[in-house]
């Protein structure tokens, strides 16, 4: 089963593949079909030491706060769904309906 694309601005699903770019529908963004395909050999790591794919769900091992709120994410928390995306922050996933950037070394693979 071949698994999606999403758009590394928006994150959305809805993408057109030209010859040799991908555009998202959604925001406008385009990216070559060589960005795509590094960004599946990226190895990213848990915690644990385990191997992190995007659409994999993690459980978070330590109580987080959010910068510029109030909301703390809680230890045993189950994120679904993860996306891999370059930076410090290797982990783009949606809590609570919120999206949020977690660093893999603050999740376990579930």
């Amino acid at each position: 089963m071949a698994e999606k694309i999403a758009c590394p601005i928006c994150t959305m699903t809805d993408i057109l593949k030209k010859s040799e770019n991908i555009e998202c529908v959604t925001c406008g963004h385009e990216w070559s079909l060589e960005t795509a395909a590094e960004e599946e050999l990226r190895i990213v790591k848990d915690a644990n030491g385990n191997i992190l794919q995007s659409g994999d769900s993690v459980i978070l091992i330590k109580s987080l706060k959010l910068k510029g709120g109030s909301t703390t994410l809680k230890s045993g928390s189950k994120v679904k769904n993860i996306r891999i995306v370059d930076g410090d922050h290797e982990l783009d996933c949606k809590v609570d309906g919120q999206g949020v950037l977690l660093k893999a070394c603050f999740v376990k693979k579930s």
